[in-house]
């Protein structure tokens, strides 16, 4: 394994850290607070205005490969990139490289057709619009996917979608022109895997509903999450994707990246949150002397250096696997950081939290919501015991008895 940045990594680097600098951080609060402020159904003026410089500048698109449209990085090259973005939350929207977008991209650059590509894919590459992922369902657990109930049904050139969804990310932004739904076609399949598919639905078709957005911890922007219903919506037989049948096949070749991404800006988060641990230790004094200087204090950074250490190392592992092996071969590697990351960075913004008593839970330091992105994404893209179980059965495949 090399982990050494090419070149042109390295450029990118300097440049996406420059961008930080001079316009991310400086205006954080600003956006943070305006975010906050407009709720999920409306859109930050300052945010589209930093979207507009950073595509001025090509810093756009990096997470795509082998496109005109992207820098063409592998998900090794992208993975230290991705780190930088995550350490401020709406980062990753500036430079078009947040979810869902970057997975709905990733599914129609893969498996779309020309047509679908024209219509759906360039306005999101553009950045004119923005699109939501429909796959969990309130009524089943869908951390197996193969429960999903809602189906897709076929009436002549049309298909008939009928279902309940929620945390459904993007549907209340008003950008929004199409949900990636995922449904049964074939619910009678003796083949569980091959009942589902997904279809392209546009966001303004008749029959989709918008019930609610789901706040997390009480962050009701946080990926925009959202329950929706989908009432006898009817879309054309050409929105399929690759073909009936083919959902979970989908699913799996979109989630592979989305996970290298999460856990990549889940350990920029934790290392910005370990640099607040250190600095406000350091200011502040109880007993006559710093907190730094106590030995709780120095284990927990000590711990927490450590701890973000070892995520980084194991998801570059992955990332430089999925490169060069697969994704199906790499599905451990997947596996062990989809766990890892997150649980790491709810541990170390625990005890940054800690380390700020109560000004680390009124969100004044952006200590509260880090944990809710980091809490959420013990559950998002399928939860800890999903990747446990998978991880336990690959490592017994290794041991069989005779």
């Amino acid at each position: 394994m090399h982990f050494a940045y090419s070149d042109k990594v390295n450029e990118l680097l300097s440049q996406v850290q420059a961008f930080m600098d001079e316009h991310i951080y400086p205006a954080e609060e600003a956006v943070l607070a305006e975010i906050q402020q407009l709720g999920p159904w409306k859109v930050s003026p300052q945010l589209e205005a930093l979207k507009a410089i950073a595509k001025k500048q090509g810093l756009w698109n990096l997470f795509l490969p082998e496109s005109d449209h992207g820098a063409g990085l592998t998900n090794l090259e992208y993975a230290p990139l991705c780190e930088i973005m995550g350490r401020v939350a709406f980062a990753p929207e500036v430079f078009n490289c947040s979810a869902p977008d970057t997975g709905n991209m990733e599914v129609l650059a893969r498996y779309g057709t020309d047509d679908q590509k024209q219509q759906w894919l360039e306005p999101l590459l553009n950045g004119e619009t923005r699109s939501c992922f429909a796959m969990t369902e309130p009524a089943v657990a869908s951390s197996d996917a193969t429960n999903i109930q809602s189906s897709i049904r076929r009436e002549g050139e049309e298909y008939v979608i009928n279902g309940h969804k929620w945390f459904s990310s993007g549907a209340t932004d008003p950008r929004c022109s199409l949900f990636i739904f995922m449904g049964k076609t074939d619910p009678d399949n003796p083949d569980r895997h091959k009942q589902q598919s997904m279809i392209i639905v546009p966001r303004n078709a008749d029959g989709v509903e918008i019930v609610r957005p789901l706040p997390v911890f009480g962050y009701e922007t946080l990926d925009r999450v959202t329950e929706v219903k989908f009432n006898n919506v009817r879309v054309p037989a050409g929105n399929m994707l690759l073909g009936e049948g083919r959902g979970f096949e989908i699913a799996q070749g979109r989630l592979g990246p989305g996970r290298i991404h999460h856990c990549m800006r889940l350990i920029g988060l934790a290392e910005r949150m370990l640099e607040k641990m250190c600095q406000r230790t350091q200011q502040r004094v109880t007993f006559g002397q710093a907190v730094s200087t106590q030995s709780v204090t120095l284990e927990r950074i000590a711990e927490s250096r450590i701890a973000i250490e070892q995520a980084r190392l194991l998801t570059l592992k992955a990332a430089w696997m999925m490169d060069t092996v697969g994704n199906k071969v790499a599905k451990a590697e997947i596996a062990m950081i989809k766990i890892a990351a997150p649980n790491m960075a709810c541990k170390v913004i625990d005890w940054v939290m800690q380390a700020h008593g109560g000004a680390g839970v009124i969100n004044d330091h952006g200590i509260a919501a880090a944990y809710a992105v980091a809490r959420f994404l013990r559950i998002a893209d399928g939860p800890d015991e999903v990747h446990r179980n998978q991880l336990g059965r690959i490592e017994l495949k290794k041991h069989p008895i005779d």
